[in-house]
């Protein structure tokens, strides 16, 4: 790397393995027992049976809607409180709201109750920004690669070993729906117990920041990239789009003036706070480029959590479970086993994602609805299964790719806030479509009304995508361009 023409060593260093192997080792532990819980893929049966004795509209459009509501209200509260309070007390927090909601799934009666369980799994939902953000607070960015996948890898494999276990349990042992969700009562408990060890980090993003150590990675994105639409007119399109994907989000050296407004003494100023928020977030959002890829994702991703939160009603209808056996266990395992193997061949795929990327995001967001078609109006179980196994293993497929293109060109912490921003615009448009199409408040659809609806909505990203691809690669960059000025002029 050069700087100001003269050529500069980067630092290398041996990490002590003490001072990251024992916080890896106890979130890697919180990771796997908290996904830990067999019961999980047979919810819906276990509301509908004879244990609650609920009927399909109490549980499909009044009760599970409070999940996606209070998700939302709590998701930036959460993120302040969890910056604000070190990441431990908030992951203790989850770990704490796990074992409120399976308690009350075992021993709460009625839709109010079951209701007050929806709002505090949506706590444990929200606060699993604790956990993904924890431990870079706790390791060397070297090490940020390493750690990130032993985190990512433990939660992978701790719901695919539940899901293995409760269908195993169900099929082969015939133990109750009751017992699988004892064994989920205690697997989250420990889960708690170990979230009780976690060393408690000394910095955070926003309010405990560490910046005056100069080997820190460097989180902000370049001002002095300037884009002049002359430029891209005289330029070759498609080498113009290359650069623009490329651009290094995070390259800016912090000056002496940003280093010492960002000084602890003056971050645990709420107001200077939101500030810091501000600037981070228009520098996040300053490529057009990361803008369509974070489209896709909080896009998508509001489509994918409403067909998988409702995906075992639809196969609840399609084949009940007091008339036929239940396979819910190894479908889910299933899923996420394909789903692992995809991510993991993304790493040898070679392309130019920047000329191809909208056109394989139309091309597969097509495929998504044609799964969900089929699920919907195909009503036999088993091509309902087959059709949820390769919805959720592209989905997988998908998502890594666009964490990959967004990750690339922004600093870890950087990524965090892009990561929690496009998971609070999926869970908003989350909201408005289960208010409108679930809640009994809003039309209160049934479940293959509903289902024909998310087909058309995967549908409608299809069309945005494959709009933006057709679009001449000048005209692209001429937006990048504006765009580029819109977000300069907000800054």
């Amino acid at each position: 790397m050069e700087m100001n023409g003269a050529p500069t060593k980067s630092k290398s260093r041996l990490v002590p393995v003490g001072t990251w192997l024992l916080p890896t080792c106890l979130l890697c532990a919180y990771g796997f027992f908290a996904n830990l819980r067999p019961s999980e893929p047979f919810l819906t049966p276990y509301l509908l049976g004879p244990d609650k004795n609920l009927t399909e509209r109490q549980v499909f459009n009044e009760i599970y809607p409070v999940w996606t509501y209070s998700y939302l209200a709590l998701l930036f509260p959460v993120f302040l409180a969890t910056d604000y309070l070190r990441y431990k007390p908030v992951i203790v927090l989850q770990g704490a709201s796990l074992i409120i909601s399976w308690f009350m799934l075992l021993y709460a009666q009625g839709t109010l109750a079951l209701q007050f369980l929806e709002f505090f799994y949506g706590i444990a939902t929200a606060t699993e920004v604790a956990y993904y953000s924890y431990i870079y607070s706790m390791v060397e960015p070297s090490l940020y690669q390493k750690v990130t996948s032993y985190c990512r890898t433990a939660t992978l494999t701790g719901f695919t070993v539940g899901s293995i276990v409760g269908q195993l349990l169900v099929s082969l042992a015939n133990w109750s729906l009751f017992s699988l969700n004892v064994i989920s009562l205690t697997c989250v408990s420990v889960a708690f117990a170990t979230a009780c060890f976690l060393p408690m980090p000394t910095k955070s993003l926003f309010f405990h920041q560490n910046l005056l150590y100069p080997g820190d990675k460097e989180m902000y994105i370049s001002d002095k990239i300037q884009v002049d639409s002359n430029d891209y007119a005289l330029a070759n399109t498609t080498e113009a789009e290359e650069i623009e994907s490329r651009i290094a989000l995070n390259s800016e050296i912090r000056s002496e003036s940003d280093v010492k407004n960002c000084s602890p003494k003056n971050s645990n100023d709420l107001q200077s706070v939101l500030k810091t928020f501000r600037k981070y977030f228009l520098h996040c959002y300053s490529s057009r480029t990361l803008v369509c890829w974070s489209a896709w994702w909080a896009l998508s991703t509001c489509g994918y959590c409403q067909v998988v939160n409702y995906a075992q009603g639809l196969w609840e209808q399609v084949a009940p479970s007091s008339h036929s056996d239940i396979y819910n266990g190894s479908v889910e395992a299933a899923s996420t086993l394909l789903g692992a193997v995809a991510v993991f061949a993304v790493g040898y795929i070679n392309t130019s994602w920047s000329t191809w990327g909208e056109l394989l995001l139309a091309f597969f967001s097509v495929i998504l609805t044609i799964t969900v078609y089929i699920m919907d109006t195909i009503r036999n179980i088993w091509v309902c299964y087959v059709s949820y196994v390769f919805f959720r293993s592209i989905y997988m497929l998908l998502i890594t790719i666009a964490t990959f293109q967004i990750a690339a060109n922004l600093s870890m912490e950087c990524y965090a806030l892009v990561f929690g921003v496009n998971t609070f615009i999926a869970l908003l448009l989350q909201t408005f479509l289960t208010l409108i199409v679930v809640d009994s408040v809003g039309l209160g659809l049934d479940i293959f009304t509903q289902f024909k609806i998310y087909a058309g909505y995967f549908t409608a990203i299809s069309l945005i995508f494959f709009y933006e691809w057709t679009l001449p690669c000048t005209e692209k960059m001429q937006k990048a361009a504006n765009y580029g000025l819109i977000i300069g002029s907000l800054k």
